[in-house]
């Protein structure tokens, strides 16, 4: 059945591959963002902050659905350069962006009555198991992250998690692998075969998006990974995705990097 979904971050990497997934499969879109939203009319764009409390809620009303992709995407500097010149982003951008907004879209969620939330995490919070190798990694290792924006999604998912205990919604989290933003990331990733076996297409994005947004009986907490097709190893364990989702993906780097 067509549904009403708030996607956050609508104008960003992950927030138009979403948007484009769901009008495709006929839902109706609502995006919210600090710019416009390609692909959506401007009466389905609310352009602003999510600190915005009255912005928010008006937003959020009648969504069945929120799908939060909004942050502040990475730490600004890592690894972190030795003092005097030691400074980040934490509370300029990480806290504000991240932990209080990921917050009140939890709470607004909740007073809104939405009883379904998808939360997008990263696969940072898991990065030790990596240089471990200690892989593929399961939805269910200890918390390793990277560094400090993984740690406010590694708050993200505990909010996330105590919100789906206490206020009858579903909460998804999902650890989302490298989705590039830019022709430098792509650069990147082409250069890093570890990169190119966690790199997420747009294509996949978008898919396991609306994938979600429908998918029944999902439990009241519950954490997946997303990655495209692997090119040499499996990092991520993909099989809760499948088995709770129905998701399986289609791409394998580079696919939809070419648009870079």
């Amino acid at each position: 059945m067509p549904q009403r979904v708030l996607v956050t971050g609508s104008a960003g990497r992950l927030g138009r591959a979403a948007v484009k997934a769901l009008v495709a499969a006929r839902h109706t879109v609502v995006g919210f963002d600090i710019r416009p939203t390609p692909g959506l009319p401007a009466s389905a764009c609310v352009v602003g902050s999510l600190l915005n409390a009255d912005l928010l809620s008006k937003a959020i009303a009648g969504a069945d659905c929120l799908i939060h992709l909004a942050a502040t995407p990475d730490d600004a500097i890592y690894p972190r350069r030795p003092a005097p010149d030691d400074g980040d982003n934490f509370e300029s951008e990480l806290l504000p962006n991240n932990i209080l907004a990921g917050y009140r879209v939890l709470d607004a969620a909740r007073k809104a009555g939405v009883r379904k939330v998808i939360l997008a995490s990263t696969g940072q919070v898991i990065d030790g198991h990596l240089d471990d190798r200690n892989t593929p990694v399961t939805v269910s290792a200890p918390f390793r992250p990277k560094y400090l924006y993984a740690c406010t999604k590694v708050f993200l998912e505990a909010v996330g998690q105590v919100y789906a205990a206490h206020h009858d919604m579903s909460v998804l989290a999902v650890r989302l692998g490298w989705c590039p933003r830019d022709a430098r990331q792509v650069a990147e990733i082409r250069a890093d075969a570890e990169a190119q076996d966690v790199y997420l297409s747009p294509g996949d994005a978008g898919r396991f998006f609306a994938a979600a947004v429908v998918a029944g009986k999902l439990p009241q907490f519950a954490v997946v990974n997303l990655t495209s097709r692997p090119v040499r190893h499996l990092l991520y364990d993909l099989e809760p995705t499948r088995q709770l989702v129905g998701f399986t993906p289609q791409d394998q780097w580079p696919t939809g990097a070419e648009e870079f």
